[in-house]
């Protein structure tokens, strides 16, 4: 969107953790405002109607209508803790924030390089984005004190590390699955 632009790629207007994002590790979108991507954003064109404030909870008329239901489905990233997210941001300050986040991305490159047979990326991300960054540290903690795990295959590590994560997700009563929408069927006579 033209003349949207940010500073901070991690975190995005509206509260999602683009630096966790599958989207963004695969190169196909930059980041909230970081250039082109997602050129139809409807908060971004809000952001720049509301003075370009950094952060929707900045704007005077946060939270509005448009996170009405946000946390309900997830897309490519989950949304579920989205809410929770900005508010943990505003209570904690951005700074502090950004800092968790960017340990939290660089236990997921971790993960994705050392641990990842090919087919775990989204449930990494969706495991890193939804833990608190203690339980995703206690995991890969874990998973190092386990003596034979070096000698595992990348096939029985990733499988490992998915049982710690869904151990310590099941926990706290977190998916570490997408919610996507289910569309609705045609029938063949329409």
């Amino acid at each position: 969107m033209k003349d949207f632009n940010r500073t901070n790629l991690s975190f995005s207007l509206c509260g999602l953790n683009c630096g966790l994002c599958p989207m963004r590790l695969s190169g196909h979108c930059p980041g909230c405002g970081g250039g082109a991507g997602n050129q139809s954003c409807a908060i971004a064109k809000c952001s720049l109607q509301h003075d370009k404030v950094e952060y929707c909870f900045l704007c005077p008329d946060y939270p509005c209508r448009r996170y009405e239901g946000t946390e309900e489905y997830d897309s490519f990233i989950t949304h579920q803790r989205q809410l929770r997210d900005i508010k943990r941001a505003q209570g904690m300050g951005i700074e502090a924030y950004n800092k968790e986040q960017a340990r939290k991305a660089q236990i997921l490159q971790t993960l994705l390089s050392d641990y990842n047979e090919g087919r775990r990326k989204t449930f990494y991300c969706v495991a890193i984005n939804l833990l608190s960054l203690q339980d995703i540290e206690n995991a890969m903690k874990q998973a190092a004190e386990n003596s034979s795990f070096s000698s595992l295959t990348i096939k029985e590590k990733a499988e490992n590390i998915a049982s710690i994560f869904q151990h310590y997700a099941a926990k706290q009563g977190i998916g570490l699955k997408l919610r996507k929408k289910k569309r609705a069927r045609m029938s063949r006579g329409n």
